[in-house]
């Protein structure tokens, strides 16, 4: 199964641009599905050189072709060029006359040869949104300039995929050294993983890395780690900052806990405004470049702009969507942060973080490779539905809420029949204590 599973990404990869996708990306969660289950049944050592090798192959198809559904990496290669001629990527969009001169002709080709984002002057351009400055944080601007100085000249979206593919690839060895096999096997051969982090090479993988590092290796004895790089996390990408709570399991337990909580908290917001430091120092323009334009266009801030909300929204009016999330996060948060495991944060940071998915219904399936980072950390296969729902929601828009609210379900159900919530353990394993 593993095998044609493998098949049908390469097909899928290797397909003509415009090509029809949810049809076979569904059918290779059905045999990811299927593969690990019969894992299951595999001995130690056979089932870790299965996983490895296996989720090198998965991992491998991403970089069998150009990206497949999304156009953000050709905003990563603009964001890396203009930072190696000196510029600050926060100062200008890329439809700026200031900056045609390093424009060239395959970020911005003649608008005849296909269908491209139309700019001043009767141009066009690969890159998205071409008129809005970048959104990306700081960590991750300092990651599209070190791929674009380490890459040729002519190498285009391809370095990003391989940076990608060997992120993707050295989290598969931690989880592997921190976790098992059992649980590595649903990063390892999870479809998302060779769509979102190779083959459309979204940022999101070097912040998922991060998360990785500090909950599955920084171990409990490390606040100062853990903080680090969750603070260096939601500098790449401001996802992770919901797994923040979630990390910091157990900290209203005690008054030591509290205080090492505390401690990690401090230190991730203080990486966080080191790394926007230098940015803001240079720069003419916001460092926050489109961010609130993208939540009004995504309908963050207005319940029924777009499908965001949308299992809220199924029970109740628009209105009370944006108030009933801060309620359910609250209560979730709170009871993570009283009741959770300190020895185990992935474990809260699964809840807090899957269940805000589950709330804000979002329409991109890459930010969901935080799940299942975090469902390979802790072994809770119910929750792959979250990612799966939100490939749906961006292939099938119509479908997304109805994906959603099956993806819930499936939690449910798992922490139904676990029968002690979804806080309890899956098994007596857990990462060993140790260091990054």
């Amino acid at each position: 199964m593993l095998a044609v599973q493998v098949a049908v990404l390469a097909a899928i990869f290797r397909a003509p641009p415009g090509s029809t996708l949810l049809g076979w990306y569904a059918i290779t969660w059905v045999l990811f599905a299927a593969a690990a289950w019969a894992s299951r049944g595999v001995p130690g050592p056979a089932a870790g050189r299965l996983v490895l090798a296996g989720g090198l192959a998965v991992i491998a198809t991403g970089l069998l072709g150009p990206p497949a559904t999304s156009t953000d990496s050709f905003r990563y290669v603009w964001d890396g060029r203009v930072q190696s001629a000196g510029i600050s990527p926060y100062d200008h969009a890329p439809a700026d006359p200031a900056l045609a001169s390093l424009r060239d002709p395959w970020l911005f080709p003649r608008c005849s040869e296909g269908h491209f984002y139309p700019i001043e002057g009767g141009a066009c351009t690969r890159i998205n949104r071409p008129s809005a400055h970048t959104i990306y944080p700081p960590l991750a601007e300092a990651y599209f300039m070190v791929v674009d100085r380490l890459s040729p000249g002519d190498a285009r979206h391809k370095p990003l995929q391989v940076a990608g593919a060997l992120l993707a690839a050295g989290t598969l060895l931690v989880l592997l050294r921190w976790g098992g096999a059992r649980r590595a096997a649903y990063w390892a051969w999870c479809p998302a993983v060779p769509m979102e982090a190779v083959n459309n090479a979204h940022v999101d993988m070097l912040a998922v890395a991060a998360v990785v590092l500090a909950l599955g290796a920084a171990g409990r004895a490390a606040p100062a780690w853990r903080g680090v790089l969750l603070g260096g996390a939601i500098a790449v990408k401001l996802v992770p900052a919901v797994v923040l709570p979630g990390a910091l399991s157990g900290a209203l337990s005690s008054g030591r806990a509290a205080r090492r909580a505390v401690w990690a908290t401090a230190l991730a917001v203080l990486v966080v405004a080191v790394a926007y430091l230098p940015y803001v120092l240079v720069s003419r323009g916001s460092v926050l470049g489109y961010l609130s334009g993208y939540v009004a266009e995504e309908g963050y801030d207005e319940a029924g702009a777009r499908d965001r909300y949308g299992l809220l929204r199924l029970v109740l009016p628009d209105s009370w969507a944006v108030p009933a999330v801060l309620l359910v996060m609250a209560a979730v948060t709170f009871h993570v942060l009283r009741r959770g495991d300190p020895d185990r944060p992935w474990r809260g940071a699964l809840v807090v973080t899957g269940t805000a998915f589950l709330l804000l219904t979002p329409g991109y399936p890459w930010y969901a490779l935080l799940v299942v980072a975090l469902v390979a950390l802790d072994g809770r296969g119910e929750w792959l539905g979250v990612p799966l729902a939100g490939a749906v929601a961006y292939l099938a828009p119509a479908a997304g809420t109805y994906a959603y609210a099956a993806a819930g379900a499936a939690v449910l159900a798992g922490a139904v029949l676990r029968g002690s919530g979804t806080t309890a353990p899956v098994d007596a394993a857990r990462p060993r204590p140790g260091r990054p």
